[in-house]
């Protein structure tokens, strides 16, 4: 039997039958995955004929280049076929088709060299990708050209631009680093645009809702646009609930910042920040009925946050914030640091939080007083909105509840605060 099994292969070394096994399973999962799609989508080109291109990317990488090149030349052939035929019938390219069966070849070569994780990964986003193509034609057709430029310039920013930006101090005082400084205003940028796409895709699906992804994205425009609209349509009475939840939103935003730019400062931050959420939560309980009778959220106006004067004004903000922190730490002590962070909140909170974050991160100041001066700033951003909403028409009984709410979220951070260094020191 031994020798018939020499002579049957050859000088061919015979595969192992437990490895081609599995790649023949994993192939044909793969095929099956994202031709059953093509299937479901009433494509001609289905889930045998996916099964099988895989396999054959599977058997060119196992028999070698020129196998894979006739497997290749096979599917160029099925794929001008069938755009022959959809331009027959339906006048039209099956580019789609065409570009999924040609990854379906590769990735089932994949498979074929011992790759497991990058071949299943890749058939699964195929898959998702052909499923949400009504999602996505839905989505384009709502983008406006200003929303367009911004995920261009996003990208520009993020891409090109930095790359270029020295890595080093730019001043003898070294006080700013522009690659780095560059790449967090990105950062912000980014978490600002991805909220602003949540905001544009459910912000329409009830007020609260819309208040808390405009707080994300601008907590105090956000705050100016929803007590503006509430009160000209008649429903000043869910103003409080509405703006606080701004300050939530606000909030969480800049634990977020903490946590990717300076993650030793959340603990210090976290608490004084969840004390001030627990009041403006309480209050949004108690009133939270009250939206029952606003059937759609409001149209906030908020422009998306990623235009050329928008980064540069908020890397200008981050450069001042960082700058006069750097110098009030070391001419003032902590308290300079603190103070200039928390008028960073005035203006930006997420700029404030972010220069705060990097100087904990560079070690010129300790990742508590970071996390210090991020509960100061929402402090003060939060406070914004008084003023704020005093300026609507309508809001007069809304400002003594939002006062003392406002009063009693910056004692409950500050009691945080101070019971946390005295009582817990190390934390």
């Amino acid at each position: 039997m031994q020798d018939w099994l020499r002579n049957f292969h050859g000088t061919t070394p015979p595969f192992l039958p437990l490895d081609i096994a599995l790649k023949v399973a994993i192939t044909l999962a793969l095929g099956l995955l994202v031709g059953f799609e093509r299937e479901w989508s009433n494509k001609d080109i289905g889930a045998r004929t996916f099964a099988m291109v895989a396999l054959l990317g599977l058997l060119g990488s196992l028999l070698g280049p020129a196998a894979i090149l006739l497997g290749g030349t096979i599917v160029v052939i099925l794929v001008t076929f069938a755009n022959l035929r959809g331009l027959q019938v339906a006048r039209k390219l099956e580019t789609t088709t065409s570009a999924a069966l040609a990854l379906i070849f590769l990735l089932g070569m994949l498979v074929g060299q011992g790759h497991i994780f990058t071949p299943v990964a890749c058939s699964i986003i195929v898959a998702m990708l052909l499923a949400l193509k009504t999602q996505f034609r839905a989505f384009a057709g709502g983008l406006t050209p200003q929303e367009v430029r911004s995920a261009i310039l996003l990208a520009l920013l993020g891409f090109v631009i930095w790359p270029l930006l020295p890595s080093r101090y730019a001043d003898p005082w070294h006080l700013t680093q522009p690659r780095e400084a560059w790449i967090i205003v990105v950062v912000i940028a980014c978490l600002g645009f991805v909220n602003y796409v949540l905001l544009r895709l459910y912000g329409s699906r009830g007020v609260y809702l819309t208040a808390i992804l405009g707080g994300l994205v601008n907590s105090t425009a956000s705050a100016a646009e929803l007590a503006s609209t509430l009160s000209s349509t008649g429903l000043g009475s869910v103003t409080v609930p509405v703006v606080l939840l701004t300050s939530v939103a606000m909030f969480l935003r800049n634990i977020v910042i903490l946590a990717i730019f300076a993650p030793a400062a959340v603990r210090t931050a976290i608490l004084p920040l969840l004390a001030m959420t627990f009041v403006a939560g309480w209050w949004i309980y108690r009133d939270y009925r009250k939206a029952d009778q606003v059937e759609h959220g409001p149209s906030l106006a908020l422009s998306s946050p990623i235009s050329l004067w928008k980064v540069l004004r908020l890397a200008l903000l981050f450069l001042l914030v960082q700058v006069l922190a750097t110098l009030g730490q070391r001419h003032l002590g902590s308290a300079g640091f603190e103070v200039i962070s928390a008028l960073g909140g005035l203006v930006s909170s997420a700029s404030s939080t972010a220069a705060s974050a990097t100087l904990a991160m560079h070690g010129t100041v300790t990742s508590a007083q970071a996390g210090v001066a991020a509960v100061l700033t929402s402090m003060t951003s939060a406070l914004m909105n008084l003023p704020i909403v005093q300026q609507q028409k309508g809001t007069r009984p809304a400002m003594r509840e939002l006062t003392i709410s406002s009063a009693l979220q910056i004692g409950a951070g500050i009691l945080v605060l101070v019971v946390q260094s005295k009582l817990l020191p190390r934390w």
